[in-house]
């Protein structure tokens, strides 16, 4: 029999004065490859840092002096030393991107010297990627630069913590040949992930649930949990939002001047006409023509990399190469005197970039609030009325247990969810949802895609949704469009 490799035993966790992980043992021995799958808040990442030594831990963990590297879900942005720091936007600005650091410099940060891991840069497709800021990276050219990072560290156990979302199909088939490769080589590693998405070289699975297991073996006794969607929307809690004011306050965030005014009965709410965005000598988005009507419901697809989120960029008002483009946004053209809060108003926006930004010790409550003067942050007293608002989104999504709680001590699906309460807040006449259901498990993601359908055609929102997956798309959704390499397809 193999010798043990890692070992925990009776291992508690506690944050915040609340039991994270309970009393776990697991041993994983030589050769064997684990995922560890199971619902939204469960303890799944927290196990990972435990592992790490990022918690305190009551019990014994046993990892024979391993050197043990993570490949979190997502990626921190660095500034170079001496700038500035980062902001949401820097990303679609070519002047400020430069001020991050590129793909080569964090790779070289890694240690070593000469060509890092020459194979994996092949591999992972990083060469033709070395000279870009990473901010500028699409979520599949992240993912791949993070896994170079990691080997360059040389691990004796790699974690992957959900490295397939944000992926689209390629993406998800070239990770998972490339996990394989990794696991023939010796490599061990704890993946991370959905019931569905397992590759092949996954020798046993543990399902974690309220932080402990309800199974743990061998992949071939592995039963996927059969979920029941049998969701029902509190109606009292719908009929308070359908009376209260759907855009919001109208306030800018700086409170400077009197309220504008949201107009939002214009029939046509996006129009571009030939929209050309380039980076330099690069073409992101290539003579783009799209019309969108009031109450339309949109699917926006394509590969990564292919300019969806350029796309989204000029829509929220966070591209300055908007206003030299030919768009108008509820009936007026962009540059013509609008402030971008009188846009961002008419907006509910969530992206899996947008909640880096956020102070770490903001509250849950906070940071929903937040959506209401569209900053990252809450920096003003609200209202009686503001507050009432608060609380009838976080009990609709489930999370009035959550809302003292600070963002960081959520699990990755419960920070989603409070980001999708803080989109949704204002009501607002027009929502943006960026991948939203990334993060989620099968049961929030259930729930979400009904929730957006029932607020669609109760409040004839018009609705742009970005998805790598079929199944999370709304069933409100009847329009599409897909871009490939920058130009429109289909």
């Amino acid at each position: 029999m193999a010798e043990n490799f890692l070992t925990l035993k009776q291992v508690t966790v506690q944050l915040g004065g609340v039991k994270l992980l309970d009393g776990l043992d697991w041993n994983i021995r030589r050769g064997e490859q684990w995922a560890v799958v199971g619902p939204s808040g469960g303890g799944k990442t927290l196990l990972a840092h435990t592992l790490q030594g990022l918690h305190f831990a009551l019990g014994e963990i046993g990892t024979d002096g391993l050197k043990i590297t993570m490949v979190e879900q997502q990626h921190r942005f660095r500034g170079r030393p001496g700038t500035t720091d980062l902001y949401y936007q820097q990303r679609f600005n070519s002047a400020d991107a430069e001020a991050t650091i590129t793909v080569a410099e964090e790779l070289a940060a890694a240690g070593g010297s000469g060509e890092p891991d020459g194979e994996w840069l092949g591999q992972l497709q990083v060469r033709a990627l070395l000279t870009k800021p990473l901010i500028q990276l699409s979520n599949g050219e992240n993912k791949r630069v993070q896994l170079a990072v990691a080997l360059r560290e040389k691990p004796d156990l790699l974690i992957l913590d959900n490295p397939f979302l944000g992926l689209d199909v390629e993406g998800r088939g070239v990770l998972n040949g490339i996990i394989n490769r990794l696991a023939a080589g010796g490599m061990p590693i704890i993946l991370i992930t959905g019931e569905h998405e397992i590759p092949a070289c996954i020798t046993h699975i543990g399902r974690l649930e309220n932080g402990r297991w309800s199974f743990a073996g061998p992949k071939a006794a592995f039963r996927p949990m059969e979920h029941r969607h049998d969701i029902r929307l509190d109606p009292s809690i719908l009929a308070q939002l359908h009376d209260a004011d759907p855009a919001g306050e109208g306030v800018d965030p700086a409170g400077e001047g009197a309220d504008h005014p949201v107009v939002t009965d214009h029939p046509v709410v996006i129009c571009m006409r030939d929209v050309s965005i380039h980076y330099g000598e690069t073409t992101i988005l290539d003579q783009i023509n799209w019309e969108v009507r009031q109450g339309e419901r949109w699917s926006v697809s394509g590969p990564n990399g292919a300019g969806k989120s350029t796309l989204l960029s000029l829509i929220t008002a966070d591209n300055p190469q908007a206003y030299a483009n030919p768009i108008w946004l509820f009936g007026r053209r962009r540059g013509t005197g609008e402030t971008i809060w009188e846009i961002k108003q008419k907006i509910g926006f969530v992206s899996p970039e947008l909640h880096l930004f956020f102070d770490s010790g903001a509250s849950c409550f906070e940071v929903v609030a937040s959506g209401l003067f569209d900053t990252i942050g809450l920096f003003r007293q609200l209202t009686p009325d503001q507050e009432a608002r608060v609380l009838l989104w976080t009990e609709l999504l489930s999370l009035q247990d959550l809302r003292m709680r600070r963002l960081p001590q959520l699990s990755a699906g419960q920070q989603r969810m409070v980001l999708l309460a803080r989109a949704l807040i204002k009501n607002p006449p027009m929502l943006i949802l960026d991948e939203p259901c990334q993060g989620l498990d099968e049961e929030q993601t259930a729930y979400f895609r009904e929730l957006i359908t029932v607020l669609c055609e109760a409040f004839d929102k018009t609705l742009i949704y970005v998805s790598h997956y079929q199944h999370e798309l709304p069933s409100c959704i009847d329009k599409f469009l897909r871009l490939e390499q920058g130009k429109h397809v289909g």
